[in-house]
């Protein structure tokens, strides 16, 4: 689940939970923060790759014309 702050601005841009999420969980890797590598090169490397996943599948959900009744995945 995305992590909320009272502080912190609304994101009305779609899959916003699960973009935060994935951002939050590069930042965390200890392939960022021992390694010193970019977040990309982490990302394909594998790491938080469930996150990954959900934020794919919510981003083919806005063309899926099927989502218009289901509603987009992701939170």
């Amino acid at each position: 689940m995305p992590k909320y702050y009272e502080e912190k601005e609304e994101d009305g841009r779609a899959c916003a939970g699960v973009r935060e999420d994935l951002i939050q969980c590069l930042l965390e890797t200890p392939c960022v923060m021992q390694e010193g590598k970019k977040p990309r090169q982490c990302l394909k490397e594998g790491h938080c790759r469930s996150l990954q996943v959900s934020f794919f599948e919510c981003k083919r959900s806005m063309l899926d014309a099927r989502a218009r009744f289901r509603g987009r995945k992701g939170y």
